[in-house]
């Protein structure tokens, strides 16, 4: 009877640990289109997370696949922004995205301010945190300014700008009366196009850095080592060189604003890439240029192009 008891009570526990695993985790069946980014975005999750709870070593999924999503965290945890902080450099110290800091605290941008208080888990914010979204319903554009350097001052984006006020190009002028928010008609941006203008806008900034081997910071990038950055700086996790990057990509017939363009240039492969920015130009870390804009029409580049890819 006592041995009895106690087979009752281990099966007890046994079930009593599957259920909890339940409770903890969902699981999805990869369809067609689907990646460990859109699944990340999707359930609240870091794609690292995923990965780890379910053993992958790399980005590639395939269909019908069953992939474990780990719970999103809900115990609050704030950083108050120092100097020198990027949501870069705060989500690899928590161990989380930057999309998911953006998320939580309600911010269109990457913009933060020493002294701003940042929630690193919890629930995502409904409304907006201290600081963190414009108050100003209008801007009258000064000298030296940007759609750029506006969009950062105000926590918005450049396209959101550019919707607002009716603007086909980033040309502004001095004097110039900006809105700051949409009026209660406008429809809203689509998330993804916000995501592709941040990406391109954030790439651009760094035009001009120099070229160096195994860069991956402002300081000086290489070719993969920039496309990481950018892509980490948004939220979306690549691997680090140039074939595993495009291993990890899903094949497209052609290129759209956003995604990645390989070239094979010193060694069979994968061996170069950039960010295509449309109208047959990408971004891209030059061994003699630096970051800087190219066009695949380029004779160079047309002979050795290799394909696209798409990460979101």
């Amino acid at each position: 009877m006592k041995f009895r008891k106690s087979m009752i009570i281990a099966a007890g526990l046994t079930a009593s640990l599957a259920f909890g695993t339940v409770a903890s985790a969902d699981t999805v069946t990869v369809k067609s289109g689907d990646t460990l980014w859109g699944l990340s975005k999707q359930y609240n999750v870091s794609v690292d997370k995923i990965k780890s709870a379910n053993g992958l070593s790399t980005n590639n999924i395939y269909v019908g696949q069953s992939i474990n999503i780990p719970t999103a965290t809900v115990t609050n945890r704030t950083h108050t922004v120092g100097s020198g902080d990027t949501l870069w450099s705060i989500s690899r110290q928590y161990n989380t995205t930057v999309q998911t800091i953006k998320n939580l605290n309600n911010l269109s941008s990457n913009a933060i301010y020493v002294g701003q208080k940042i929630s690193i888990s919890g629930q995502a914010s409904s409304g907006s945190t201290g600081g963190s979204t414009t108050t100003a319903t209008s801007y009258t554009v000064k000298s030296g300014d940007s759609l750029w350097s506006i969009s950062r001052q105000h926590n918005v984006t450049v396209n959101q700008i550019k919707q607002w006020n009716g603007l086909s190009s980033n040309v502004i002028r001095i004097g110039q009366t900006l809105k700051l928010q949409a009026s209660q008609s406008s429809t809203p941006e689509p998330a993804k196009t916000s995501l592709v203008d941040d990406i391109i806008a954030d790439a651009k900034q760094h035009i001009g850095t120099p070229y160096v081997w195994g860069g991956s910071t402002p300081a000086g990038f290489d070719c993969s080592g920039f496309l990481n950055y950018v892509f980490a700086q948004n939220g979306i996790s690549i691997p680090r060189t140039v074939a595993s990057i495009y291993d990890a990509g899903s094949s497209i017939t052609s290129p759209r604003v956003g995604d990645l363009v390989f070239f094979e240039t010193y060694k069979p492969g994968a061996s170069h890439a950039g960010l295509y920015l449309g109208n047959n130009q990408f971004i891209h870390a030059s061994s003699s240029n630096g970051i800087t804009i190219s066009s695949m029409d380029n004779s160079y580049w047309k002979q050795r192009y290799l394909g696209a890819k798409k990460y979101f």
